[in-house]
């Protein structure tokens, strides 16, 4: 089996998962109106950049890592990656399917997010694209690889209770939907440095001008690293 055929074949798995068609798409569709439209704490609404930018990071992190660490995890037990292990694929050809399968993915989110956040006001200029793309690439890079990390080493009943209980954590408080700011300082500043605080905060910083080069080094830092221990620790089943 090759890379290509990998992803084709991850892409529609993921497509036809009604549970997470919910958690990747309708529930960041609900976050990026709530966020714009409603005062939380008190405070204002975001402005509707603001609101997109967490609320695509909220879909590109449960895509590439909540979804994918379960499937991984379930797909060890039910021996479909020790299948595949005896096809040429291999690690890194895994890899490359599930990142070229959630990149698809990601994608159509952006492209929904978009339609729904442009009758809000949203404006997009053309600068933002290419770091967009680069924030996409590496962002999703990070999250799936510690999506690898973790389904491919745990077993499948702690990774649904690791990665759902990590998916609320970074929503709530890892800075992927709230501002590092509205955090006290020591844990803002932790924030930053990890996985959804760098995609949160960059994207929002993306959405305002301002510098995204700390939030996408700390992203590459961690997709490199994470994605080479993935590498060396992952495997085929769960025995």
């Amino acid at each position: 089996m090759t890379a290509l055929a990998q992803t084709r074949f991850e892409t529609v798995t993921i497509l036809r998962n009604g549970e997470q068609t919910t958690l990747n798409i309708l529930l960041p569709v609900a976050a990026l109106v709530a966020l714009a439209k409603v005062p939380i704490g008190g405070s204002d609404p975001m402005p509707v950049g603001l609101a997109y930018a967490s609320a695509l990071a909220l879909s590109w992190a449960s895509t590439a890592f909540t979804s994918q660490a379960i499937a991984v995890a379930f797909d060890r037990r039910w021996g479909v990656l020790r299948m595949l292990a005896t096809t040429p694929l291999g690690p890194r050809g895994l890899f490359a399917g599930k990142f070229g399968a959630v990149g698809l993915v990601a994608l159509v989110q952006t492209i929904i997010l978009t339609l729904v956040a442009l009758p809000l006001g949203l404006s997009v200029s053309a600068g933002v694209i290419l770091p967009g793309l680069a924030f996409l690439v590496i962002g999703l890079a990070a999250f799936l690889a510690l999506a690898l990390l973790i389904g491919g080493t745990l077993r499948p009943e702690a990774v649904l209770a690791v990665a759902n209980l990590l998916w609320i954590v970074m929503a709530g408080l890892g800075g992927i939907l709230v501002e590092a700011s509205a955090y006290p300082d020591w844990w803002a500043a932790l924030v930053r440095f990890t996985p959804p605080g760098a995609l949160g905060e960059g994207l929002r910083a993306l959405a305002t001008g301002h510098s995204v080069a700390i939030s996408l080094l700390v992203l590459g830092g961690w997709a490199v690293g994470v994605g080479l221990l993935a590498a060396s620790r992952f495997r085929w089943d769960s025995k």
